[in-house]
């Protein structure tokens, strides 16, 4: 069964950190550009960054740049978002996706094909 499954939300104060994961199973990465995403509450969902298939390239939203940095091991078929000096505004439940391609783009969402359940992220004080 594919399956792609986010971990390593929580609760964290401003200024903290988190890793997500996004790990894979029923499938190989090698092949895949991911992409996480989040949504806030009454807020539309937003593209936070994406990694090509082999992670030579990334792309990130501009409410993230220098402060989120996306992985891949595809060794480990296994996704990483690693996100610095945190903001309230980063509190959302954050979501991990397939695309169909091999490079990646977060504006062309229909090409995501397969999601994750989220994991929930709070920065808070």
């Amino acid at each position: 069964q594919l399956q792609l499954v986010e971990s390593g939300g929580g609760l964290v104060q401003p200024g903290g950190s988190l890793r997500l994961s996004c790990a894979a199973s029923g499938f190989t990465l090698d092949y895949y550009a991911i992409g996480w995403f989040r949504q806030a509450p009454g807020k539309e969902r937003e593209g936070v960054s994406c990694v090509s298939s082999n992670g030579n390239n990334t792309n990130y939203a501009d409410s993230v740049k220098g402060r989120f940095t996306i992985s891949r091991d595809n060794a480990k078929n296994t996704v990483y978002l690693q996100m610095n000096s945190l903001k309230p505004e980063d509190t959302a439940i954050y979501y991990c996706a397939r695309r169909i391609f091999s490079q990646c783009s977060l504006t062309d969402v229909p090409a995501y094909d397969y999601w994750g359940q989220g994991t929930q992220v709070t920065v808070s004080s």
